[in-house]
């Protein structure tokens, strides 16, 4: 499924991940994120409402082709280092080609008295029913899109350009900015605020699970990877933290599923490997720990009146006991 998108800068022929994801260019790494979840569980087909397997494969396309690589880009600080300095560069083109034909939102934006509040409002209002009926999915992303190259374009010519900052000023739309700008001769990207480097949506939901767990909130840890491997199912290192929290709540069943899944995505993933470890101290301990159990049982003084076919608790106690053998 191909998804072709005429407005904004799609017509320059370059991808707008801001677009996709329905959040203002300046966006920060916060909101990015937010609004990234917000349409992963909508599109994801664990998650998605439809009833209708066309509308479950759309969704899926969308999420995989365009909003998945959106949200790849603009997490990583490296790749939207470079990507702030395309788009700006974009946006100078625009406005030295000037020559587009906008639709009504674009010409307001362009007329606005205040284009800042126009700008971001407008962005809202799209981006609440950008995923909501996913035939008109395009058709929004490449208003959005539209907005976003008359806002940059207004802004280039003003030379207060912040992507990815706070920096807000009114601007005016008269001329190309001036090179002189920057020492360089191209206009710098983000000078005033560096953003720290961004997690991927896995790693932000690992990290927090992490926490949990170290506060034997296995529960909230569990719900966190499982949110995670929704979105990234084969992800080693989620599961591999997973089995680990199971095994610390002597869930030894799961916790080896879910390493053998680890191990199954990535042979050498060292936490995966030390849990199945782990698991055969475990099941070995209580196995030993049976098997003594047994023999005492065979050797102390009978008594005048025991109690005939009495299982031996011990060799069920302790936080992993149940997983032991029985040796004959």
């Amino acid at each position: 499924m191909s998804f072709q998108i005429e407005r904004g800068f799609f017509l320059l022929d370059f991808v707008d991940h801001h677009a996709v994801l329905g959040v203002p260019i300046d966006a920060d790494a916060q909101a990015i994120r937010k609004r990234y979840l917000k349409i992963a569980r909508r599109l994801h087909p664990d998650s998605f409402a439809s009833g209708f397997e066309q509308e479950k494969q759309r969704a899926s396309q969308l999420l995989s082709k365009l909003v998945n690589p959106a949200w790849e880009k603009l997490s990583q600080e490296k790749e939207r280092t470079e990507y702030d300095l395309l788009l700006k560069l974009k946006g100078q083109q625009a406005a030295r080609q000037g020559s587009f034909e906008l639709g009504n939102l674009g010409k307001e934006l362009s007329n606005a008295s205040n284009p800042d509040h126009f700008y971001r409002t407008s962005i809202k209002g799209l981006s609440d029913k950008q995923y909501e009926h996913l035939d008109q999915a395009l058709e929004i992303i490449g208003q959005i899109s539209e907005l976003n190259m008359v806002y940059l374009m207004h802004k280039d010519a003003q030379g207060s350009i912040g992507i990815g900052t706070q920096k807000r000023e009114i601007f005016t739309g008269s001329n190309i900015p001036d090179s002189s700008q920057s020492s360089a001769g191209v206009p710098s990207v983000r000078t005033s605020s560096v953003q720290p480097r961004r997690e991927s949506v896995t790693d932000q939901y690992c990290r927090r699970a992490q926490e949990y767990a170290t506060k034997n909130n296995f529960a909230q840890a569990v719900l966190e990877l499982r949110d995670a491997l929704k979105i990234e199912p084969k992800n080693s290192r989620c599961h591999a933290l997973l089995g680990m929290v199971y095994l610390k709540q002597n869930q030894v069943t799961m916790a080896k599923i879910h390493f053998n899944k680890a191990l199954e995505v990535d042979p050498q993933n060292a936490m995966a490997l030390e849990g199945k470890q782990a698991l055969e101290r475990v099941q070995k301990q209580a196995g030993s720990a049976s098997g003594a159990s047994s023999v005492s049982s065979r050797t102390a003084p009978q008594k005048a009146s025991p109690k005939p076919n009495k299982p031996d608790n011990k060799s069920g106690g302790g936080l992993f006991g149940r997983f032991g053998g029985k040796k004959k």
